[in-house]
């Protein structure tokens, strides 16, 4: 499993988790692509956009391998924000690799873009 080193293990001040430390004994946790309502909880959605600005800050709109980054933190994201950069693509794999969906992720989370150094 790949560590994304400098990758923020959290979002400040919370206790949501943005990565794992250790392989999972049964395997990685199968990625899904989990509804958003319009009724989630603020704290949920500031989780949301917080992982959002971390991985743009620290991949930007290359590919990256799923590694460390937390399953269900990142289902959040998956299928619309971040999708698969493979064919075929095995959700429930360390090595997958994913890639932003740069468009969509600016309309989703426009504050995760601000200042943004890669325009």
């Amino acid at each position: 499993m790949e560590k994304h080193r400098g990758f923020p293990s959290r979002l400040p001040g919370t206790d949501y988790q943005f990565t794992i430390r250790r392989d999972s004994k049964s395997g990685p946790t199968k990625l899904i692509a989990r509804e958003r309502f319009a009724d989630r909880r603020p704290p949920d959605r500031r989780a949301d956009e917080g992982f959002m600005a971390a991985l743009w800050a620290h991949f930007g709109n290359a590919p990256f391998a799923r590694g460390n980054l937390d399953a269900g933190r990142l289902s959040w994201l998956f299928g619309r924000e971040v999708v698969a950069a493979e064919d075929p693509f095995d959700p429930q794999s360390y090595d997958a690799l994913l890639v932003i969906d740069e468009k969509r992720a600016r309309i989703s989370f426009p504050d995760a873009f601000a200042g943004d150094r890669f325009e």
